[in-house]
């Protein structure tokens, strides 16, 4: 039975909103001594607020995941101990949807989201840097004649503001010095090179890193302002080159388990499994999305019982059932001797047999 979950006490994230009192505890509560860190925040640095498309974004798809006691308990463990939450699972279970949630639940800002790919590397997380960009707008700044517009832009070096040619990546913006944590989505990191997680075991344990194009500079220019992944013209002023978070982020890394992980990259992520929702779980993700109550209709049983038949065969998303709902909301495909190809149709299994 997958009961829905009481909450606890020692509980952050609970999936069920009203977060102000928990976010505060959050922010302010006794991190373990090795994950305390003393990054100073850019009073000047706005980051987003739970406001305006990107946050709507997230809210939407995360104020209706549904998590169950077990999972519960092993996110606010990542959340106390100041941990990336490495969470696997079949494609569609929700491992992404759970990011959201919890920057939902908490209120904690739009989600900052890192897709991996095989060519992805670590420094695609933590900055962009256009030298190609620099290189060509400093051969200009020769071609222009003195007094022009471009005389009151100097940086050191005699070139072009290095500001205007950096970026900081989701991972890096993640990073930033903030009052609150940001939740960021490390999305499909077993499709990654074999590099790259061990390339984060630093970044992770460091809370921070440096940015070399800056530290570079700093002598002659210690504090630069620069674009991040919220917004490149929002920018926030880095001193040193150095990047050193204050509250560690919410770090949510999904994998499809498609690759295994070296045990020191294991050894410092909190893991979670999430198994493939069974029936009572299936009606309480439906009531929360759409709003419909399951033992209402018998027409809605009978797509519960086709989308877990179906999975017994093959993998198939929750969302495949949501869509099914939704046409029958709809009046589509309503006609009895259409059930068949209407199911082939919307719940097309992801693994397994097509048919």
């Amino acid at each position: 039975m997958e009961a829905e979950a009481v909450a606890k006490d020692w509980w952050l994230y609970r999936g069920n909103g009203g977060s102000e009192e928990r976010r505060a505890r959050l922010e302010t509560g006794f991190p373990p001594p090795w994950r305390d860190f003393t990054g100073v925040p850019d009073p000047l640095y706005r980051p987003p607020e739970c406001a305006g498309p990107a946050w709507e974004r997230t809210w939407r798809r995360g104020e209706g995941y549904v998590p169950d006691g077990p999972e519960t308990d092993v996110v606010n463990t990542a959340l106390h101990l100041r941990r990336p939450l490495l969470i696997t699972g079949k494609p569609g279970v929700g491992k992404s949807t759970l990011a959201h949630g919890i920057a939902a639940d908490l209120g904690l800002g739009p989600v900052l989201q890192w897709p991996i790919t095989s060519r992805t590397v670590l420094r695609d997380g933590l900055y962009l840097y256009d030298a190609v960009g620099r290189l060509q707008e400093a051969g200009l700044e020769q071609l222009r004649p003195p007094g022009s517009a471009a005389a009151d832009r100097p940086a050191a070096g005699g070139g072009p503001s290095i500001s205007r040619y950096l970026r900081l990546g989701p991972l890096g913006t993640a990073l930033l010095p903030q009052t609150r944590p940001r939740v960021l989505l490390v999305d499909e990191i077993d499709k990654s090179d074999i590099d790259l997680p061990g390339d984060l075991l630093t970044v992770f344990e460091d809370g921070g890193f440096l940015i070399p194009e800056l530290a570079r500079l700093a002598q002659e220019d210690p504090t630069v302002a620069i674009g991040t992944e919220d917004d490149p013209e929002a920018v926030v002023r880095i001193t040193q080159g150095r990047v050193q978070c204050r509250h560690f982020p919410v770090v949510v890394l999904t994998s499809n388990g498609e690759r295994d992980f070296p045990p020191a990259f294991l050894r410092r992520c909190v893991r979670l499994h999430l198994e493939p929702p069974g029936p009572e779980k299936l009606a309480r993700i439906v009531r929360r999305r759409l709003g419909v109550d399951i033992e209402d209709g018998d027409e809605y049983q009978d797509l519960v019982r086709a989308f877990t038949d179906r999975g017994a065969d093959g993998d198939l998303a929750t969302d495949q059932l949501l869509n099914a709902i939704q046409l029958r909301l709809a009046g589509a495909w309503s006609a009895p001797a259409d059930r068949e190809r209407f199911l082939d149709t919307v719940m097309q299994r992801l693994t397994g047999p097509t048919a």
